[in-house]
C-alpha cells in the first residue's frame, strides 16, 4: 500500500482547507458571518477564501446572529450548503431559536421532505483573557437537541476530516472549535479523506484507567497520562470527537478494559457532556467499574478575567493527574 503523503499544517489551517476545498468542489457551499471576508474572522482562520471564491459565496453579514442564522436555514432547505460562522460560541444564544426550533425539526415536521444540510462554525474555550461574555464552552446546549448534530475535533486532522464530513452532511451540524488550538500543528495528509460523525478514537492506548476528553481536554488528557506513565500508570485516551452522534461503544468497551474513567470536558459540569458520558459508561460497564466514574469540567462560575483565576477554572495535566492517581489508588 502506497505511504500518504503528510505534512504538519495547523488547527486553523486544516479548517481553511476543509472549507476550501469543499467550496471548490461544490459550488453549492457559502460562508457567511460576521468579519468572515476581508477580515477572515478575529481569529484569521478564513483569510484569503473571499479572494478565491468572491464576495457572492463568502458574505460578510451585519451583527444579527438570528438574522444571518435564519438566512442560512432557509438556504439550506432551497439547495445551498451554507456554513454559518459565530465569532465567539457565547453568541449561540442569539441563534437559538433558528437551530433550535426551525433547523433541528425541519425534516421531522415536513415528513421528511424538506432538508437543513447546513454547518454551523463557533467557538468554545477559556484561557484567553476574554472574559465571561466571550470564554464558554456551550456545546452540551446543541447536544440535547433532537435534530443536531455537534462535533468537536481536538486534533489538526481530525478537524479538516470531520468539517469535510460535516458540510456532506444532509443534516445541520453544530461545529465548535477551541479558540485556544488554532496554532496548535499536527500531520495532515494531503490527500482527500473524510472521517465519519459518531466514531469516537483511541488517541492512547492504555490500561489502567480511561481518560475521555473532548476538544482541547483532549490535549490536556494526552499531557496527563504522559506523567502517569512515570508514576507507572497506563492510561488509555479517548477522544469521542462528536457528542451527538456518540460512540457509545468504544467507551464503554474502554471502561470494561481499564475499570477506571474519568470524563474530562471544558464545558459547566452540572447537567453537561460530562454527565451524559459518565452515565453511558456507568450503565454499560456497571459490572467492570473498580471505581465511580470521576467528572471534571469547567468550575461552576462565570469565567473570570483574571488570568491566575480563569486558568484556576478549567482542569489541567496536573489536575487529571492528580485525579486518576486518587482513583487508582497510587497517592
Amino acid at each position: 500500500m502506497p505511504e500518504v503523503a503528510q505534512r504538519e499544517v495547523t488547527f486553523a489551517q486544516a479548517i481553511r482547507e476543509a472549507l476550501a476545498e469543499e467550496m471548490r468542489r461544490d459550488a453549492t457551499v457559502c460562508i457567511l458571518g460576521e468579519d468572515v471576508a476581508e477580515a477572515g474572522t478575529p481569529f484569521k482562520v478564513l483569510s484569503g477564501l473571499v479572494e478565491e471564491f468572491g464576495k457572492d459565496r463568502v458574505l460578510d453579514t451585519p451583527i444579527s446572529e438570528a438574522g444571518f442564522t435564519g438566512m442560512a436555514v432557509g438556504a439550506a432547505m432551497t439547495g445551498l450548503r451554507p456554513v454559518v460562522d459565530i465569532m465567539f460560541g457565547d453568541f449561540i444564544t442569539l441563534t437559538m431559536d433558528q437551530m433550535v426550533n426551525q433547523a433541528a425539526k425541519v425534516h421531522y415536521m415536513s415528513g421528511g421532505r424538506w432538508k437543513v444540510p447546513m454547518v454551523m462554525r463557533t467557538t468554545l474555550g477559556a484561557t484567553r483573557r476574554s472574559a465571561a461574555q466571550h470564554s464558554q464552552s456551550l456545546h452540551a446546549w446543541f447536544s440535547h437537541v433532537p435534530g443536531l448534530k455537534v462535533v468537536l475535533p481536538s486534533t489538526p486532522y481530525d478537524a479538516k476530516g470531520l468539517l469535510k464530513t460535516a458540510i456532506r452532511d444532509e443534516n445541520p451540524v453544530v461545529f465548535f472549535e477551541d479558540k485556544m488550538m488554532y496554532k496548535l500543528k499536527g500531520p495532515v495528509p494531503t490527500e482527500e479523506y473524510t472521517i465519519p460523525l459518531g466514531v469516537a478514537d483511541i488517541k492512547r492506548e492504555g490500561n489502567d484507567i480511561t481518560l475521555v476528553a473532548t476538544s482541547s481536554m483532549v490535549q490536556v488528557a494526552l499531557g496527563a497520562s504522559t506523567l502517569l506513565e512515570k508514576a507507572g500508570i497506563s492510561a488509555e485516551v479517548i477522544d469521542p470527537r462528536t457528542t451527538w452522534p456518540l460512540d457509545e461503544k468504544t467507551l464503554i468497551d474502554s471502561a470494561k478494559k481499564t475499570s477506571r474513567v474519568i470524563v474530562i470536558d471544558e464545558g459547566y459540569g452540572r447537567y453537561g457532556v460530562t454527565a451524559e458520558i459518565a452515565s453511558v459508561i456507568a450503565e454499560g460497564a456497571f459490572y467492570d467499574l473498580d471505581a465511580p466514574v470521576k467528572r471534571m469540567g469547567a468550575m461552576h462560575v462565570p469565567i473570570p478575567f483574571s488570568p491566575p483565576l480563569e486558568d484556576a477554572t478549567v482542569p489541567t495535566e496536573n489536575s487529571v493527574f492528580e485525579a486518576a492517581r486518587a482513583l487508582c489508588n497510587r497517592n
